[in-house]
């Protein structure tokens, strides 16, 4: 079965799709805000998701790791605005340190293909 890299850089690949599953690198975003980060890496998963060759409605499973759980609320309005709610996909959050400290919400995505 072949595997397909996609933005390869030194350190990682921002997708990998082996069989009919794509595998996102977890996604930071930029802005101050944990509203502005949601939405800045939400768009990301999409962009990477089309050039895998899938979408949102696709999605399996999504990881969501909070810098700081109070803000889960304020993650889950831009998630659920932004999910297709028709395919919702398994999903868990979870508090932790991330990269570094101005990153407040990071995603992780797998995803079948179209």
């Amino acid at each position: 079965m072949s595997i397909k890299r996609i933005d390869v850089g030194s350190r990682m690949s921002g997708a990998v799709v082996h069989g009919n599953t794509v595998y996102l690198a977890g996604q930071v975003g930029e802005g101050e805000s944990v509203t502005d980060q949601c939405k800045s890496s939400l768009a990301e998963v999409d962009r990477l998701l089309a050039a895998s060759g899938s979408s949102k409605s696709k999605i399996l499973q999504t990881i969501i790791y909070l810098s700081d759980m109070s803000t889960f609320g304020e993650m889950n309005a831009v998630w659920e605005g932004w999910i297709d709610p028709a395919n919702p996909p398994a999903r868990a959050t979870s508090e932790a340190k991330l990269a570094a400290p101005k990153y407040k919400v990071e995603f992780i995505i797998t995803a079948a293909l179209d």
